[in-house]
């Protein structure tokens, strides 16, 4: 093979460099308590029947540990908020350890509205950029989350979500808010399961590429 050929391929292949930077990208995680009947909440906004207990918070806590970056929408950034402030002296360790996992993460808020926030570690952005969550991917250390099935939707449909964390409780609710986007098709791979005593499920799905 000439020069010229093996100069053509040097510069179509990646770079160790370049493979090093892929394989140790970050992964993008939509994760959501759910109803057996796909909803995150029901036609009155209540979702304090998928509340975990303290097995399955512990669990919550573990998958969050490596989790350096939450994105949010305004509404869901909202109620997460509460763990910045939330008294802790007569909570439980595993909430205590659950505060302490939020309040050093960074988190990034979506909203065209909003004007401050009241977390630290925190800033907003008026537009959802996909070029810009696919730099934050390639250059994070640590894992990100997007939570809310309308943000997730738009990672989505960029391709840029990796994996489903979906915890299933045992109820269903009958109508509310969709903890899935809809008209978004993607093929699944189903990477680990776990069941709890009050009933819960967790399935971790992996984005089949």
């Amino acid at each position: 093979m000439g020069s010229y050929s093996h100069r053509l391929l040097d510069e179509i292949a990646p770079s160790d460099e370049e493979r090093k930077r892929e394989t140790k990208m970050a992964k993008l995680i939509y994760s959501s308590i759910t109803s057996l009947d796909g909803y995150i909440e029901d036609e009155n906004g209540n979702f304090d029947w998928g509340e975990p207990d303290e097995e399955v918070h512990s669990f919550i806590n573990d998958l969050q540990r490596p989790v350096g970056i939450y994105l949010y929408g305004r509404r869901l950034y909202e109620v997460m908020v509460a763990w910045e402030t939330l008294p802790l002296t007569d909570q439980s360790p595993y909430m205590r350890d659950f505060a302490e996992i939020w309040q050093t993460a960074d988190k990034i808020v979506y909203s065209r509205t909003f004007q401050t926030v009241s977390s630290a570690r925190t800033r907003i952005e008026r537009e959802f950029d996909p070029e810009a969550v696919r730099q934050m991917k390639v250059e994070a250390e640590r894992d990100l989350t997007i939570g809310g099935p309308g943000l997730a939707a738009q990672a989505f449909t960029a391709g840029l979500v990796d994996e489903c964390h979906l915890f299933i409780a045992p109820i269903v609710i009958g109508g509310g808010k969709r903890s899935l986007p809809n008209n978004i098709s993607v093929r699944l791979d189903l990477v680990d399961e776990r069941r709890f005593g009050s009933g819960m499920v967790h399935l971790r799905y992996r984005i089949r590429t």
